[in-house]
């Protein structure tokens, strides 16, 4: 009779001075090296060009990472959400890579504040590659950013600490009664924080015309549009 059993893992893993070494790893092991944030969820990276927000138009490395609980209802990326969809990744080998590609690199999810992004950043950083990231903030903050893009839901808001990090203040327009939620969630930023309205993709061509005028009467605000959409790239 078989009572259980455990999954074991082999990864290859870099130390210090960049000699290659085997890690024999199972579940527990694994827990504590995606909480210490030397794994983490990995569900896809790209070299593509920023679509949204204050960077639209700039070339980047995405690095998706899997797992969110904050359940927007029209998330273009719902395949995230369930980490365990998405293979534990050694941040030592992702940095590897994205260093072949960008000097900016965008941190999103998914909800990537689940993970600590410690180590990812740091790595990152001491490339001379800028760190950003794309959050609802609704968890801890970890990791060090040059650009904190803050996104709030209504379902799950974000920690008082993200609205004092936020470089960015995208409040996606689904419906008329999220203007008001942006009003919001703008009166929690700092003046130096950049604010867009941006429209739920499939309700653009209703929501467009109200975030215009919107802009129009509060010029504090700009719109932002997701332009890798129209121009058919990831």
């Amino acid at each position: 009779m078989i009572l259980g059993y455990t999954q074991i893992y082999l990864f290859l893993f870099k130390d210090c001075d960049g000699m290659d070494y085997l890690c024999l790893m199972d579940n527990k092991k694994e827990g504590e090296m995606l909480g210490d944030g030397i794994l983490i969820p990995l569900m896809e990276a790209f070299y593509t060009i920023q679509g949204e927000g204050y960077h639209k138009g700039s070339a980047a490395y995405f690095i998706r990472v899997g797992g969110c609980d904050v359940g927007c209802h029209w998330c273009d990326v719902k395949e995230s959400w369930n980490p365990k969809s998405h293979p534990p990744t050694p941040v030592n080998e992702i940095i590897k890579t994205a260093k072949m590609f960008s000097n900016t690199v965008v941190v999103t999810g998914g909800e990537p504040l689940m993970w600590n992004m410690d180590k990812l950043t740091k790595g990152l950083n001491s490339l001379d590659i800028k760190t950003h990231i794309e959050t609802s903030g609704a968890y801890p903050l970890s990791g060090y950013w040059d650009w904190f893009c803050l996104s709030p839901k209504k379902n799950k808001p974000p920690i008082s600490e993200a609205f004092d990090m936020a470089d960015e203040l995208k409040m996606i327009i689904h419906n008329r009664n999220d203007f008001r939620f942006a009003e919001q969630q703008a009166e929690k930023v700092a003046k130096k924080c950049k604010l867009f309205l941006q429209p739920e993709w499939s309700k653009r061509e209703k929501m467009i015309p109200l975030i215009v005028d919107y802009v129009m009467k509060n010029t504090e605000w700009k719109v932002s549009l997701q332009t890798h959409k129209y121009l058919n790239i990831p």
